[in-house]
């Protein structure tokens, strides 16, 4: 079993779905025109919410991760995706070979690390980081309504998306 799938089916840190108020900050800067794909389509929460406010998403429900990492669509003008923490550092590699616009919600200590400073250095990245919080829906069902939230900060850690500053603090 590959160490990718294995972390996929193991690590319920993985599974955090995102909520609707996580993308209010994103959407200023999707362009209307774009065929999204969400490639870490978990149960479809960040699609629906994408759907809701009226772009063009596909993805496959249940879909594995791995398969994103194997995959070189061209049919997407943009990924926007909550990929699974453990596979940042393959879902930020990819993205950036893929060449594509992308908007990825990783926790701001993504910013850490040797592989992935290479990647931005090489490439670029620009953020967007919500004044507080994300509450993300977890595996046991604690949402925005619980009040549980993740003891971290997140951010959209973007690429090709022309934002006016490299780091663009918003409100929620």
């Amino acid at each position: 079993m590959s160490k990718q799938y294995k972390n996929m089916k193991n690590n319920a840190s993985d599974e955090f779905q995102t909520p609707e108020v996580a993308i209010r900050c994103l959407l200023p800067y999707l362009n209307k025109s774009w065929h999204i794909w969400e490639c870490a389509w978990g149960n479809g929460c960040l699609a629906h919410h994408l759907e809701a406010a009226g772009y063009l998403v596909f993805g496959e429900f249940g879909n594995p991760f791995y398969d994103f990492l194997k995959c070189d669509f061209r049919t997407y003008d943009c990924i926007v995706t909550n990929p699974p923490y453990s596979l940042k550092d393959e879902f930020l590699a990819h993205c950036y070979e893929l060449g594509k616009p992308f908007a990825l919600l990783l926790p701001l200590t993504a910013l850490e690390g040797k592989k992935r400073g290479a990647l931005y250095r090489e490439h670029g990245i620009q953020l967007i980081i919500p004044n507080k919080r994300i509450t993300f829906i977890t595996p046991t069902g604690k949402s925005e309504k619980t009040g549980s939230s993740a003891w971290y900060q997140t951010a959209w850690f973007t690429w090709k998306f022309n934002l006016p500053k490299d780091l663009m603090f918003v409100d929620l």
